[in-house]
């Protein structure tokens, strides 16, 4: 099945709507608001997760993936969400956190007890607490094993230490997991996202890491493309959409991923563009954009893909990443535009992130009382011992910090931006009151109705979806364009990421062609602060 004209929502349970007004979100919420999504025109809602879970790592750490975690909701519920959303042909896709299990999971606490079955389940290595199997660190920072002391034996857990790595070498575990795919299938869910995915495949023998923190030894490992090919056939779910988070990967690696000849994913999500902001590459650095190196990002992987028949996910925004029309541009209607303009155009299947139709900014929180994230409330004590100003340290986190994804969404100008009737888990940006759904749903030139021109573009022009793609003025260090071109035809995308006017190669009177979209009126011979147009030659 071809998804280049289908664009995927990204919901965040939590706080996407609250329904039952105890001041987080739940699936009732987003059953409510099914009209909205319905207009905005997307395929599939992508939820992250709602499973039973002691929410370590915001549902990532699952302990039962067949059972909906009370906060959220019931299994009824979900039913409903299912059967709903398709009257509407919207499909649900479901996030299967697969690499690790929660260390609450039935499957780890009878390894606990010493169950052989499953503790092959795990990656458990017998020693001493005075001897570490690997130097490797986990993402999350510290080492990556755990000691059991009754045990004797310590398990690998790459994330946070309540999240325990898989043992995909065991067969017994692979087919758990089909077996998980197949029952929500039956349930109707229509694809899944897979989490981390490219790290399930370990290496045969664990050794120390001499050049960096491990993750060269189990980043797309050796057996990860023929596990891939068998969950997927064995699973049920070829034909599906499905979609692999991949963690440090390679262009290679995603090609074969994405290609439908291998049968094993329907596209990749890969997080290389998101990192050049980052000062010496070092997240909580701060420097601005350098949307030359943003380009030739995107050049490699869209080129690349397109040229060898991989397929990309595109997106700017999720729930890990701060909000792009902050990062990006200057928070205004006209910038959200743009890089709507950018990512929709492009070769691959567009990802929104919830209110990113609608310019929803970055938080704006000035103390870190305002703060829920455990990351960025560790960074912010490390930030003021590594010698940082509590002012420094405000400012680095309005920039980086994952609540900037997270903050409620702006429903109306309503107290609490119509999320909650009661105080928020968190609380939302004071621009709620003139950026909302409420506002924009029926204003013609608003940043919704904008990205609703863009959805329909993609499902009118073969081209969009399914255009071969070429990146343009390469030396201008301002613009992202690109031409995409199919049977004879050709469609330019310029985007000026500058708040100031960009001359160009060639300008847009000498190209010609009919304007497709823009977030300006007319044209002119060059392009305006935060100017993007599409043109059809």
């Amino acid at each position: 099945m071809n998804f280049s004209d289908k664009v995927v929502y990204q919901i965040y349970p939590k706080s996407f709507r609250d329904s039952n007004g105890d001041g987080v979100g739940d699936i009732r919420g987003i059953i409510d608001k099914l009209d909205y999504l319905e207009k905005l025109g997307v395929d599939y809602i992508w939820s992250t997760p709602f499973f039973v879970s002691p929410m370590n790592d915001n549902g990532y750490d699952v302990a039962d993936y067949r059972a909906i975690d009370p906060g959220f909701g019931t299994m009824a519920d979900v039913e409903e969400l299912i059967a709903k959303a398709d009257a509407k042909g919207i499909g649900l896709m479901f996030d299967m956190v697969f690499n690790h299990t929660s260390t609450q999971h039935e499957w780890f606490q009878r390894a606990l007890k010493g169950e052989q079955k499953y503790l092959d389940y795990y990656i458990f290595k017998d020693g001493t607490p005075d001897k570490i199997p690997t130097n490797w660190e986990s993402k999350f920072g510290g080492p990556a094993w755990e000691y059991v002391p009754h045990l004797k034996k310590w398990y690998l857990h790459l994330f946070d230490v309540t999240q325990a790595d898989l043992n995909w070498e065991n067969p017994a575990v692979r087919a758990e997991l089909k077996e998980i795919l197949k029952f929500w299938r039956s349930k109707g869910v229509k694809g899944f996202r897979f989490d981390v995915v490219n790290l399930i495949s370990k290496p045969e023998q664990f050794i120390d890491d001499d050049r960096g923190d491990g993750r060269r030894f189990y980043t797309d490992g050796r057996h990860v493309h023929e596990f891939l090919k068998e969950l997927v056939a064995e699973g049920g779910i070829d034909g599906m959409i499905t979609v692999g988070e991949m963690s440090s990967t390679s262009l290679d690696n995603c090609i074969r991923y994405s290609n439908p000849n291998e049968h094993e994913l329907s596209m990749v999500f890969s997080f290389h563009h998101l990192k050049v902001d980052y000062k010496g590459g070092q997240k909580w650095e701060l420097m601005p954009p350098d949307i030359g190196a943003l380009k030739k990002l995107f050049a490699t992987w869209q080129e690349g893909m397109s040229d060898a028949g991989g397929w990309n996910a595109v997106f700017w925004c999720n729930h890990d990443q701060p909000r792009a029309v902050s990062r990006f541009g200057d928070g205004s209607p006209c910038a959200a535009k743009m890089l709507g303009t950018a990512i929709h155009f492009m070769r691959g299947t567009p990802y929104i992130y919830q209110g990113e139709e609608l310019g929803m900014t970055n938080a704006g929180y000035t103390s870190i009382e305002q703060y829920r994230d455990v990351e960025s409330l560790n960074y912010y004590d490390i930030m003021l011992k590594n010698g940082k100003t509590v002012e420094q340290a405000i400012e680095i986190l309005a920039a980086r910090s994952r609540d900037n994804g997270r903050t409620p969404m702006q429903w109306s100008a309503e107290k609490y931006a119509g999320f909650s009737s009661v105080e928020p888990w968190i609380i939302p940006p004071n621009n709620f009151t003139a950026i909302n759904a409420q506002a924009e749903v029926d204003e013609p030139d608003s940043v919704f109705n904008y990205y609703r021109q863009l959805i329909e573009l993609r499902k009118k022009y073969k081209i969009v979806a399914d255009g071969d793609i070429k990146f343009v003025e390469p030396d201008n260090a301002d613009v992202i364009a690109y031409e995409r071109s199919l049977d004879g035809q050709k469609l330019i995308v310029l985007c000026n990421f500058r708040p100031h006017d960009v001359r160009l190669e060639r300008s847009i009177k000498e190209l010609g062609g009919q304007k497709l979209i823009g977030n300006y009126d007319g044209l002119e011979e060059y392009l305006r602060p935060y100017e993007a147009v599409a043109l059809l030659l």
